[in-house]
């Protein structure tokens, strides 16, 4: 498999966490005795990152204090956004730190498992194939957590389209894979769901589906749950 970077979001005020993001970053919120940091930045290490970006703001000297204690010998470089960006403008703004021309990017709040290294391998297989965007989608069924009542996307001959009442719900994991090229925004602060639209209408928006369950902890209800 093809040697990759990957860049976890950090940065966010975790405000559906409610009262346990007050002195916490979500990112260092703890379950099973690890943080939900701790369990992504080793996942993907056994899974065979080489090299790790976390972008950072609300709570940000906490996640640098926290990678420094425990995580000094491995490559990862912190980025701090004075300004939080939204996760499109956090995912161009990390190509001003690397010469790389293509990286994962993963949601910090998915808690992965042994389970879904399969899953996420197979996914990456196809690394140096992508050329603009792939998404790692999951079904309604296997997507535990925070839920919702409408699905992200529908995948048609491995291209992903916008959802559409009355389809299956399919929900995006919390994994994709970017290529550079498909920034060429002004603005600093955007949502990646801006630019996956704009590549949806393009037919340039890619994605496959993961078969095993994924646990994401968005809100304080699924994170008391788990």
């Amino acid at each position: 498999m093809t040697d990759f970077s990957i860049l976890i979001l950090s940065a966010g005020y975790g405000k559906r966490m409610q009262d346990l993001t007050l002195k916490t970053p979500k990112p260092l919120l703890r379950k099973k005795n690890k943080t939900l940091l701790e369990n992504t930045i080793n996942f993907f290490h056994e899974v065979g990152c080489k090299e790790f970006f976390i972008n950072t703001h609300y709570l940000h000297k906490n996640i640098e204090l926290f990678i420094l204690n425990n995580f000094k010998e491995y490559p990862i470089s912190l980025v701090y956004e004075p300004s939080i960006l939204g996760t499109g403008g956090a995912i161009q703004n990390i190509f001003n730190y690397t010469n790389i021309k293509k990286i994962c990017v993963v949601n910090s709040d998915i808690f992965w498992k042994s389970d879904n290294k399969l899953d996420v391998i197979n996914f990456l297989k196809n690394y140096d194939e992508v050329t603009h965007c792939k998404i790692m989608l999951s079904k309604e069924k296997n997507f535990l957590g925070l839920k919702k009542n409408k699905g992200d996307f529908n995948i048609r001959n491995g291209n992903v389209s916008n959802w559409i009442n009355g389809q299956d719900i399919n929900i995006y994991s919390g994994l994709q894979i970017v290529s550079k090229k498909i920034f060429n925004n002004s603005s600093n602060n955007f949502s990646m769901y801006k630019i996956w639209n704009d590549l949806i209408v393009t037919n340039n928006l890619q994605g496959s589906f993961i078969n095993s369950k994924v646990l994401h902890i968005g809100d304080k209800r699924s994170f008391d749950n788990f």
